[in-house]
């Protein structure tokens, strides 16, 4: 194993109902005046936003609002957030929704507190300092963003999705109540499911002696995981695996399942940002539809961790050829995937792309050539290519 830090300092605030102290959580701050980011539809129409405003009211915190948020958040939006926090000089960001209002906040902070171009931390041009404190209510089971130091961006201009980890963006709090995910759709919840897996697989398939209390944590939150989220695609309103979801979502990505692992590969989510970034497509389904062709790509690279892999986490039986049991562990996978109806494949993803498309793809997850991703097998741009060809 690795040295490694630990640190998580998110306040949490779990269960039915606690979305009501919201306004006292945020009143603790002793902010000024907050920014409410949110997305659309959901939250409005659920009455979600109207009872947090309401209880920001009856605490007397002074508010601004901004929405519009969509999946793959926009650098557009993050722009239009930074200067009206500015004008109405705005202390505190409070993010209602998923991870993708919450990745706006931080961005939104960071420009904020920062100043110059914001987009300079997700191209690794400079180095943020602070971000404007943040606060959230969780409205989706999938990112991990409500407790992990990570975000991540979409530039309309060329389409580029890049993400930014630091510290300082880490939320204060973060309200958790697993009914307000019961309304989503079964596509969203398979999703979501299917990020906050790959949040610890990404940790799990590394290079190093690993911890064997982490290993042993990072396979049953994925077990727990693909039980919980086929219990969902029956019952949409089972509260206990909606429970067992959103706390694992967290638990996924607020570092732990990373003690020891040295970070992790990460290849997969470096893919499907580019397919984020080009295609719109939900990022979770992405992260399925890639990463078997990844996993048979990489597989020699340390064929004895996919067989643990197939051993404890898909069931399968261990045999004699580690990369023979490997195999069957990834084909498991991706029947799992399959049975929450989540894609293999491009093809299945919805997407088609050109040749010329993969080639933009593998450009642009390579920096146009600059870096290389991964730990398992260090990928290059052809790497890249050829993973995006197998998963067509």
């Amino acid at each position: 194993m690795t040295n490694f830090d630990y640190y998580a300092p998110t306040k949490v605030v779990f269960g039915k109902g606690t979305e009501n102290q919201v306004g006292e959580l945020v009143k603790e701050q002793g902010c000024s005046k907050v920014l409410v980011h949110y997305g659309s539809g959901s939250v409005i129409k659920s009455g979600l936003l109207d009872r947090i405003l309401q209880a920001l009211d009856k605490a007397g915190v002074s508010y601004v609002s901004l929405g519009g948020v969509v999946p793959n958040p926009r650098l557009s939006l993050v722009y239009e957030g930074i200067e009206l926090c500015k004008k109405e000089q705005v202390d505190f960001i409070l993010a209602v929704g998923g991870g993708s209002v919450i990745d706006s906040s931080k961005a939104i902070g960071y420009g904020v507190e920062n100043g110059g171009d914001v987009w300079d931390f997700y191209e690794r041009k400079r180095e943020a300092t602070s971000c404007l404190p943040i606060g959230v209510v969780l409205t989706i089971a999938a990112a991990g963003s409500e407790m992990s130091n990570s975000s991540v961006i979409t530039n309309e201009n060329g389409w580029l999705k890049r993400g930014y980890g630091n510290d300082c963006c880490r939320a204060r709090f973060a309200v958790m109540d697993p009914e307000l995910t019961m309304t989503l759709p079964k596509y969203q919840t398979a999703s979501g499911c299917v990020d906050i897996m790959m949040h610890t697989m990404e940790r799990y398939f590394n290079q190093e002696e690993n911890l064997d209390l982490t290993d042993g944590f990072s396979e049953h939150l994925i077990r727990t995981v693909m039980e919980n989220a086929q219990i969902l695609m029956k019952e949409p309103d089972n509260y206990k695996a909606r429970a067992e979801v959103m706390w694992a979502g967290s638990l996924s990505h607020n570092g732990l399942t990373g003690c020891g692992t040295a970070g992790g590969d990460w290849a997969s989510h470096q893919l499907e940002h580019e397919l984020g970034g080009m295609f719109d497509v939900a990022h979770g389904a992405g992260l399925a539809a890639v990463w078997g062709s990844w996993a048979r790509y990489v597989l020699d690279g340390n064929p004895a961790r996919f067989a643990q892999f197939a051993v404890r986490v898909m069931g399968q039986t261990e045999g004699d050829d580690e990369k023979e049991t490997a195999l069957r562990g990834i084909c498991a996978m991706e029947e799992f995937y399959r049975s929450v109806n989540m894609p293999t494949s491009l093809a299945e993803l919805g997407i088609h792309p050109s040749d010329e498309e993969l080639r933009e793809l593998a450009e642009k997850c390579s920096h146009f050539g600059k870096r290389t991703v991964g730990c398992i097998k260090k990928l290059d741009q052809e790497d890249m290519y050829q993973i995006y060809k197998k998963a067509l």
